[in-house]
């Protein structure tokens, strides 16, 4: 087979997803930036393609041509051949499958995760809600287990039996992650992904406008309070399973796979320490500290003795997370 640079249609393809890569993915780009060029490429990949299909659940069409569209996505992504090659019926101009077929037949990249992040999308088309969080935890290895276990593909392991649970375990904390600092913005576009028995439990709820005005005054912002909390502290619980991952990677890709999983550790760790504020406003890194993980991700990867993965964020003054 020959090298991707060597054939201009597969390069072209490569470049065509690292643009939409470093354009669009803010958290995600400055974890695979630090790969070799073929796993760069191959993620850049990857990334692409879950991209299309997250952009098809979020996008502003009618509920059903969103499904329409999903069900095209899942076709598309199933007539892969694995040989480097889009598939019969596959436009051959689509540069995203193009490239992701490529990376299939370079990379032991399992597709068929694609069809969980599908399931995943086209739950939030329908506007699926969950009753407990085993109900959640579903959805969110659906539509970020199956990132982290596609990644694996890509970053390559001696040990796929051990390290895939663990892949898709940091998948789950990222997506806990940003269900708590998209938690105002979901619900002001009809989207609650907290468990229902979670609010029982606190005994508060987002229907009073507490996440369209600001947590407010009183026990209901409180009780909401205490709720970000907790959800804090089992994200905190996941990302401290799934770092277990990064030393049954090659130094390079743990270095990529910290990066990523460290810029939402740290987001976590804000939210964890002012749990009101997601629920007044999005609270986001800045880009230059997004760098600074990275740069100190690579340096712990490449220095394995430094000062270790990162631990579990402290809360608030109530000590919900510790």
């Amino acid at each position: 087979m020959r090298p991707a640079d060597e054939d201009p249609g597969v390069h072209a393809a490569y470049r065509h997803c690292e643009e939409i890569t470093w354009s669009q993915a803010r958290n995600f780009s400055y974890g695979i930036r630090l790969l070799p060029a073929g796993k760069r490429q191959a993620l850049a990949a990857v990334y692409a393609f879950a991209r299309r299909i997250d952009d098809i659940g979020d996008g502003d069409l009618p509920p059903q041509a969103k499904l329409t569209a999903l069900a095209q996505a899942r076709a598309s992504v199933t007539a892969l051949d694995g040989n480097g090659t889009p598939g019969t019926g596959a436009p051959p101009d689509d540069l995203v499958l193009v490239a992701l077929a490529d990376a299939a037949a370079r990379f032991e990249i399992p597709l068929a995760a694609f069809g969980e992040l599908i399931d995943g999308c086209e739950a939030d088309v329908r506007g699926t809600s969950y009753a407990t969080f085993d109900d959640l935890l579903h959805y969110c290895r659906c539509v970020a287990g199956s990132i982290g276990r596609l990644s694996l593909g890509v970053f390559g392991t001696a040990d796929i039996a051990t390290a895939a649970p663990l892949a898709d375990a940091l998948g789950v904390a990222l997506q806990l992650t940003n269900i708590l600092r998209d938690i105002r913005e979901d619900y002001l576009g009809g989207r609650i992904y907290l468990p229902a028995e979670d609010f029982e439990r606190f005994g508060c709820s987002l229907e009073n406008g507490s996440a369209r005005n600001g947590a407010g005054e009183g026990a209901n912002g409180d009780r909401l309070t205490a709720l970000v909390e907790f959800e804090a502290e089992r994200a905190s619980e996941w990302y401290s399973k799934g770092l277990t991952l990064m030393p049954l990677l090659d130094w390079r890709s743990a270095a990529s796979a910290g990066a990523m999983a460290g810029i939402y550790f740290r987001l976590l760790e804000r939210i964890a320490a002012a749990p009101r504020a997601v629920l007044e406003r999005r609270v986001s890194l800045s880009a230059r500290e997004k760098a600074m993980v990275a740069a100190r991700s690579l340096a712990m990867a490449h220095h394995p003795r430094g000062t270790g993965k990162p631990g579990p964020p402290r809360a608030a003054s109530n000590g919900a997370a510790r």
